[in-house]
């Protein structure tokens, strides 16, 4: 089990350093879209379908370089690749209504979640 922290962890550190690096060449909010964000997400999508991709492929794809690379390296850029990636698992098994509702409400919800958070704390 530690192993596995140390594994996500490391992983985290290094995405979370990449998204400032990534984010630190972009322009920013005030430019009146947030490209870094709408960047990184779509960087962390593809990179964890790639990883899922090549773990589906090949079933000797180590577990703990899924855990270093999925949940932490693109846990740490970005959790939207997770979003993205469980919601194609979710359509992938045909559990439409699931999918919007995780989905709409995901969005929904995160952004009252941000809205109570900053009211609250005003």
């Amino acid at each position: 089990m530690f192993k596995n922290l140390l594994l996500v962890g490391t992983g985290s550190f290094i995405g979370g350093v990449a998204r400032y690096i990534v984010s630190s060449f972009m322009p920013s909010l005030d430019s009146g879209f947030p490209w870094s964000t709408f960047t990184v997400n779509l960087i962390g999508c593809l990179l964890i379908g790639l990883l899922w991709g090549w773990a589906s492929r090949y079933p000797h794809f180590p577990p703990q370089l899924s855990l270093l690379l999925s949940v932490g390296l693109c846990g740490g850029f970005t959790t939207f690749s997770t979003f993205a990636k469980e919601n194609l698992s979710i359509l992938q098994v045909g559990n439409y209504t699931s999918f919007f509702l995780y989905t709409i409400g995901s969005v929904a919800f995160g952004v009252f979640a941000v809205l109570l958070g900053f009211t609250l704390t005003k």
